[in-house]
């Protein structure tokens, strides 16, 4: 069984259009998608509406829950699972308040039917948990540096593989007989630039194909390479405030 695993598209439909393209010459017999699919980005409603035409398993990340009861919170804590350098709260605040007001109530009523986590046989035994940021809360923060005590708090329940996103950075991991996997992400990737003291959002969308057959695992960590400039452009044309700050995170 392949499973295509996506998380964090985050309204970025040229991203996930690259991706479903790649994915149409591959031999899927399924794709996830982890949440986090219309908030911060220009195209939130042409996205679920992709999604929704797709009719795929999507988990409830914390922005999808924040667009479903949006709330002022001057905090990037429900976006960003790693500060950008020079984030600005009130402009990421304002950009999803205006994503808000670009879905209609079939949109919302997509957004209702996201679970929690979802639980998937590959055969033989093996699970496949998936969830947002941990299987007890989408906002939670799971990276390769996590010490186990929280691991052990925040992973429950518990399956031999464990897929979640959030951290928009792929992550593979080992936790007692668990492997955790983070795909990354399709529409807003981080990367650390340490010696610059920023992370930025560089010119490729992520994903991670799962592969289980008569008892063998493989895991395919995917970096499809995108047009930012089309991107940007994206943000430029729908009328996003803000578009010129959110375009300078991106590497061309």
């Amino acid at each position: 069984m392949r499973i295509a695993i996506l998380s964090d598209v985050h309204g970025n439909l040229f991203s996930l259009e690259r991706v479903l393209a790649e994915l149409s010459r591959e031999s899927v017999d399924e794709i996830v998608c982890l949440g986090d699919v219309a908030a911060t980005g220009p195209q939130p409603r042409e996205t679920l509406l992709r999604l929704r035409s797709l009719n795929l398993p999507v988990v409830m990340g914390n922005t999808d829950c924040w667009l479903l009861n949006p709330t002022p919170e001057r905090s990037t804590s429900r976006m960003y699972a790693t500060p950008k350098k020079q984030e600005d709260p009130l402009k990421v605040e304002e950009i999803d308040f205006w994503c808000v007001k670009q879905l209609s109530s079939t949109d919302i009523d997509y957004l209702k039917t996201f679970k929690p986590t979802l639980e998937m046989l590959l055969g033989d035994g093996m699970k496949l948990l998936c969830f947002h940021g941990s299987p007890l809360s989408n906002k939670d923060i799971i990276t390769a540096t996590t010490k186990e005590e929280d691991l052990a708090r925040m992973l429950s329940p518990v399956a031999p593989l464990m897929v979640g996103g959030h951290t928009h950075t792929q992550m593979l991991r080992h936790y007692n007989d668990i492997i955790l996997l983070n795909p990354g992400s399709v529409g807003f990737p981080h990367q650390s630039m340490s010696s610059e003291g920023y992370v930025r959002n560089p010119p490729w969308a992520e994903y991670a194909i799962v592969c289980y057959n008569d008892g063998r695992l493989s895991i395919d960590f995917r970096r499809t390479r995108i047009d930012v400039k089309a991107v940007i452009e994206a943000a430029f044309v729908s009328g996003m405030p803000h578009a010129e700050w959110w375009a300078r995170g991106w590497t061309i």
